[in-house]
């Protein structure tokens, strides 16, 4: 095997089998391979200063050690961490909706207007963008976690199919109702509608 990318994720898949069967030196060194990715996961679909970030990391590394034995190599482990990732972030903003605890993890208004045009593209790209994540936790579990894979982290359909272990045309039904309902919670509110720039 001469590509380096087949070789890592051969590796991978070997430690995580490995891990599954309660190899406690794999475990460890699959989380260390995994880690980065998933804080970069993470950072995505969370926001890269939200204060729960590292949590919800924690959470994360928690979650895939306790579901490795489920693990079957039906997907690699990347995207198998991504998956439980983007579960712990579902959960994670549900939860904090639910105390009503939210904080204030935005970029400083006054700090922007001052500053150059870029900056203040910049806060109006992240506003969008935290919008959109507080609308997912609007949706069904399922659909959240399906709208974060493909539209937060860029997975292709199959290969979120492939981490969630569900047919392809029930991912293609989620992502089609999650955004149904996006839309349809956009287009009540104009205020959302114009910060989404108008065409969401």
């Amino acid at each position: 095997m001469s590509d380096p990318t087949a070789r890592k994720s051969a590796g991978l898949l070997e430690l995580a089998e490995r891990a599954a069967r309660g190899d406690t030196a794999a475990t460890g060194a699959l989380l260390k391979a995994l880690a980065p990715q998933m804080i970069r996961t993470v950072h995505a679909l969370l926001g890269p200063t939200h204060a729960d970030a590292d949590d919800v990391v924690q959470q994360a590394m928690i979650a895939l050690v306790q579901a490795l034995p489920q693990f079957r190599g039906e997907c690699s482990p990347q995207h198998y961490a991504s998956r439980i990732v983007a579960r712990m972030v579902v959960s994670n903003k549900r939860r904090s909706n639910f105390r009503n605890d939210r904080r204030d993890d935005e970029t400083d208004v006054d700090a922007v207007q001052s500053g150059a045009t870029s900056q203040h593209d910049a806060f109006a790209a992240e506003r969008r963008r935290e919008l959109v994540r507080e609308l997912m936790t609007h949706l069904p579990e399922e659909q959240a976690e399906t709208f974060a894979m493909r539209v937060g982290l860029g997975f292709s359909l199959p290969e979120v199919a492939a981490a969630t272990g569900v047919p392809l045309n029930t991912v293609r039904s989620r992502v089609r109702l999650a955004k149904e309902a996006l839309r349809k919670r956009i287009d009540a509110d104009p205020a959302m509608l114009e910060m989404l720039g108008g065409d969401a």
